[in-house]
């Protein structure tokens, strides 16, 4: 099965490159194995408890695309410095206590290696 990796490095409510991603992703997991790399800001994406008056909550599509099989990882030095605690995984699969299920924190080294073996990779990012 062919690879896709898509890399965000914007906040879930600065731009629609999540949502974006999420529809990509979606349409992308009936062919690809899906990964997506969350940097810089889009740390935050997956930080549970949010509820966006106007926006839709894209951490919720996450889970989804998590649940359908979707690799998600979180840049640990990025998840550092914006307050998110890397810890031992738990139950609902994460290492993150602030982090909806199934998505973990982890290490540029990872992302590397997502996009080595990738078939094709998207960049959203200003």
């Amino acid at each position: 099965m062919k690879t896709l990796t898509i890399v965000l490095t914007d906040g879930p409510y600065i731009s629609e490159y999540a949502e974006i991603a999420c529809k990509l992703a979606e349409g992308a997991l009936k062919q690809y194995q899906v990964n997506i790399f969350l940097y810089l800001d889009a740390v935050h994406i997956p930080k549970k408890g949010q509820s966006p008056s106007f926006f839709i909550n894209t951490g919720e599509l996450f889970t989804g695309l998590a649940e359908k099989g979707a690799v998600i990882r979180a840049c640990a030095r990025c998840a550092a410095a914006r307050g998110y605690i890397v810890e031992e995984e738990n139950a609902n699969g994460n290492n993150c206590e602030d982090y909806i299920p199934g998505i973990k924190i982890s290490s540029l080294y990872e992302l590397s290696e997502m996009l080595h073996k990738s078939d094709k990779v998207i960049s959203l990012s200003r």
